[in-house]
């Protein structure tokens, strides 16, 4: 009898103790997951509030109000060809098709911001009088943005270059063979552009053979309210 009631209560503490180890394990692998799952919310959460924010054309910093947000590059050498952006908005590109050798430029409204036309001239094998026709009949208060492509300036000749001063350029007088040139400017503009990057060709600090390096640009365009 006292050997059953021994082999009894064994049976009971181990029992026992099994379900206290089982229910330690449970309890444990909960707590595990209830803190894993807190870590994890928390670093989700921190990851999203260092995501750094995102600007129209991927500038660096927002544009204050009535101002046009604008990004732009040149040509690389005889490869790539420039890019234009707006408002977030890629008005002239390789990828649009709508880019070539020589000058290419962009007519956008100054007060709506809207594309009004694009248009690209072959300064190296073509003609610079359908260039200086098309610089005529831009209108007051349109924005013009003008970006190279391998050689954009072999044709022009003095007439071109004054009409690109009247858009605001100061480097337009003296852009040479495969220069790189950026600008943005406007038809009756008072005063030069502050928009306007240039870099000669010149064999000794070419980033490419035979062609200096891109030049890129952002800014905001202050809207026209006139």
């Amino acid at each position: 009898m006292r050997v059953a009631g021994f082999v009894k209560l064994s049976v009971v503490v181990v029992g026992f103790v099994l379900a206290f180890y089982v229910a330690s394990q449970v309890f444990e692998f909960k707590m595990d997951a209830t803190l894993g799952n807190m870590f994890a919310r928390s670093a989700v959460s921190h990851s999203h509030s260092t995501k750094p924010p995102k600007y129209k054309c991927g500038l660096s910093k927002p544009c204050p109000e009535k101002h046009f947000a604008f990004k732009m590059a040149s040509g690389a050498a005889s490869v790539v060809g420039p890019k234009m952006c707006l408002e977030d908005n890629v008005l002239m590109s390789g990828v649009k098709n709508n880019v070539g050798r020589g000058l290419n430029l962009a007519l956008v409204n100054g007060k709506t911001g809207e594309l009004m036309d694009t248009k690209f001239y072959d300064m190296w094998g073509g003609d610079v009088k359908p260039l200086i026709e098309f610089l005529k009949t831009i209108q007051d208060g349109t924005v013009v943005l003008i970006a190279t492509f391998d050689d954009g300036a072999t044709k022009l000749n003095d007439e071109a270059r004054k009409l690109f001063g009247e858009l605001g350029s100061t480097s337009a007088a003296t852009l040479g063979f495969r220069d790189n040139w950026i600008f943005v400017g406007g038809k009756g503009i008072k005063t030069k552009s502050p928009f306007e990057q240039h870099i000669k060709n010149n064999k000794d600090t070419n980033k490419y053979e035979g062609w200096p390096e891109v030049l890129e640009m952002e800014g905001c365009i202050p809207q026209r309210s006139d």
